[in-house]
């Protein structure tokens, strides 16, 4: 694995609309990324350790960067400009990329080169995050329950909608508005579900999390989710599994939020801080790390019962980061920044 590495049956059955999209489905033309030696120090928004062997981080303008040690990136050609604010890589070769315009990129050669898959501009929708359970299956998910699924490694990718995630009077209501008024129905098709944040997948079950507090559970690769008792009324952005396996989610000005009975209820953890978090994530020493705006860096050495307020003083959002070869290496608003590890005890 290699990144950080996003039904009721009678109602899904009416209401899941399946249709199939490839990267000719738009009028408009994709441009080319530009190639500049900014690009480092520009916006990145996601990277992922490619088997220990590489990594590779996306962000905006299309820009895709690959590196050997951490250090020296270079900026791989991509088909389109838009900004991208998620990679997976299913194994040193396979990896995906997505982002805004419904975009979605392939890459089989561990990021030198990618290929345009999905892009669908006239969505006026974002992708957020992408997951694959192998080669062949995957999803990707964003805007206003975006969600677009692929059986055969991308070539094709299905669209769904996923009614089983709305309170039972949503669903009432879609029902109804089926039979009253069918052009309204479709409208809110593509607005009435949440945004859809952040996939994670933790063996055979995957979660997700999104917007107003939105948190589902799926049990058969995404293919239907339960919605799970909301337990905060803002935006969540990240789902992961701490050092000691109890499941955390981070979100809006600062919350974050444990769980030790797989999503059934939750904690909040009391966190002196006010900018949003954008991802969570740990190390190898069992340190736990959430990163976010205006430079949040926080530190846990006990799971997450407390901790230490490492926050840079530039000021500079961190959307993402990893451990590499004992440095913390982060995406941030300004492009790569790397920390050793010993700094930060």
């Amino acid at each position: 694995m290699c990144k950080k590495i996003i039904c009721l049956a009678a109602i899904c059955a009416a209401l899941c609309s399946v249709t199939t999209a490839t990267a000719q489905s738009s009028d408009i033309q994709p441009q080319a990324a530009d190639i500049t030696v900014l690009a480092k120090h520009t916006l990145l928004t996601d990277i992922a350790n490619v088997n220990g062997q590489q990594l590779v981080a996306v962000g905006e303008r299309g820009h895709i960067l690959v590196s050997q040690d951490g250090q020296n990136w270079l900026q791989s050609p991509v088909p389109v400009q838009a900004n991208l604010n998620s990679v997976y890589f299913v194994d040193k070769q396979h990896g995906w990329a997505v982002g805004h315009d419904a975009s979605i990129l392939a890459t089989k050669d561990s990021g030198a080169s990618w290929r345009l898959q999905h892009y669908a501009p006239e969505t006026d929708k974002p992708l957020f995050d992408v997951y694959f359970a192998n080669s062949s299956s995957g999803i990707a998910v964003g805007a206003y329950g975006l969600f677009y699924r692929t059986e055969d490694g991308g070539e094709t990718w299905q669209k769904e909608f996923h009614p089983e995630v709305l309170s039972e009077d949503d669903q009432a209501y879609l029902e109804e508005l089926k039979e009253t008024d069918p052009d309204m129905y479709e409208v809110e098709l593509g607005a009435i579900l949440p945004h859809f944040n952040r996939l994670f997948a933790d063996g055979n079950v995957l979660y997700m999390v999104g917007e107003a507090g939105f948190a589902a559970k799926s049990n058969d690769n995404g293919k239907s989710w339960s919605r799970l008792e909301t337990f905060y009324n803002g935006s969540l952005f990240d789902i992961t599994r701490t050092p000691q396996m109890a499941l955390l989610a981070v979100g809006l000005r600062g919350h974050a939020f444990l769980s030790h009975d797989q999503g059934e209820s939750w904690q909040q953890i009391a966190l002196n801080e006010t900018a949003t978090l954008n991802s969570a994530f740990f190390d190898n020493d069992g340190r736990l790390y959430l990163v976010g705006n205006a430079g949040t860096l926080l530190v846990s050495s006990d799971d997450g019962a407390s901790f230490t307020n490492l926050s840079r003083a530039d000021g500079k959002a961190i959307v993402n980061g990893l451990i590499w070869h004992n440095e913390l290496l982060l995406v941030t608003e300004t492009g790569i920044r790397s920390i050793k590890q010993s700094e930060l005890k």
